[in-house]
């Protein structure tokens, strides 16, 4: 069977999924390791997961060295303003956290970077926040944020990270805060997550187009990337599919001649996928592969797909309006912020 790289995710706690999908020993392994530091919890209805990688840990889940916070609201949909304000409290906790020792005056600067293509709109989170933020600033005559959207390579020629370190030297900011547009491997987490991390960032490594990291290294300064999932691969999508419809069957065959089962009046689905189900009971109606794991049947899906023109990137159809409630929800939490920093 041909390896495949499922790395086509910019989210770390995806990446722990991947190690805990693979064998026993591999999952023991990261789970004895003093180099990952895993804390997952909640708060209201947003899931927090912190994750703490040291040199010794980044050998083991292949992300670089530094902090990641993820923060999720599995629920939240287009018009949920509770959910929304919810993630936007979080974000402003834990945007102060990971910054806790950057020290900020009156005068400092911030250089606050929108990565992304505006005009294609699952990448514009960033020029749109830009646009958001210049906005307001104009308004609050706030003179600490200095705000740029690069555009992409494909558009200037130009690596995005030598116009960001071009300014850098320029400015001299004490930091920099990169917001982007970020890939997933789970459909559940399509804008309903923000991801902050100190390690600085690769633009497009998530699909595949990894381009110059904008990082503290290269730069020079403190750098912050703040990311939202706003695209996954259809392969992931397909499987996802599957493994629903096993799960409502396998249920279904479970509950079959249960009291419970011939007393209900409607049709049974499962949205948990914390649930243990026995999918022996479905492999005389679909066969051995029914019994796979879903990380087994997404490597399936990704070998069939792999040289196929199906094999597609794909973003929720309300995404523009997702791109400018996040935004407005980054924008709000980061002026916020260095109101509280500075003042």
């Amino acid at each position: 069977m041909q390896e495949i790289n499922w790395t086509r995710t910019d989210l770390i706690d995806e990446t722990e999924e991947v190690v805990q999908h693979q064998t026993k020993q591999q999952k023991e392994k990261l789970d004895d390791s003093e180099g990952v530091l895993f804390e997952e919890f909640n708060e209201n209805r947003v899931k927090v997961t912190k994750v703490t990688v040291s040199k010794e840990g980044s050998e083991e889940i292949g992300k670089k060295e530094g902090q990641y916070i993820t923060l999720t609201v599995p629920s939240l949909n287009i018009d949920d303003l509770e959910g929304m304000e919810q993630l936007e409290k979080a974000f402003l906790k834990y945007i102060e956290e990971i910054h806790k020792d950057i020290k900020l005056t009156k005068d400092s600067k911030v250089l606050v970077i929108g990565l992304g293509n505006k005009t294609i709109t699952p990448d514009a989170i960033g020029p749109f926040t830009i646009d958001a933020m210049q906005a307001r600033q104009l308004e609050e005559h706030v003179d600490q944020f200095i705000l740029y959207a690069p555009g992409v390579t494909g558009q200037t020629g130009f690596e995005t990270s030598d116009f960001v370190h071009a300014l850098t030297e320029k400015i001299k900011p004490v930091l920099v805060l990169a917001i982007d547009a970020l890939a997933t491997r789970g459909t559940s987490r399509l804008c309903k997550t923000i991801q902050i991390t100190n390690t600085g960032i690769h633009p497009g490594s998530g699909v595949g187009n990894q381009r110059t990291e904008i990082s503290k290294e290269v730069l020079g300064v403190p750098v912050t990337a703040i990311g939202v999932p706003t695209v996954v691969d259809a392969t992931v999508i397909i499987a996802d599919a599957v493994d629903k419809v096993f799960r409502s069957i396998a249920k279904k065959v479970q509950e079959k001649n249960k009291p419970s089962g011939k007393l209900a009046v409607t049709s049974w689905t499962s949205d948990s996928e914390d649930e243990e189900i026995d999918y022996e009971v479905i492999r005389p109606i679909f066969g051995e592969w029914s019994t796979w794991s879903k990380a087994e049947r997404r490597q399936l899906f990704e070998e069939v797909l792999l040289s196929n023109s199906q094999r597609l990137i794909v973003t929720p159809k309300e995404v523009d309006i997702w791109m400018t409630k996040y935004a407005t929800l980054i924008s709000n939490c980061l002026f916020q912020w260095i109101d509280e920093k500075v003042n």
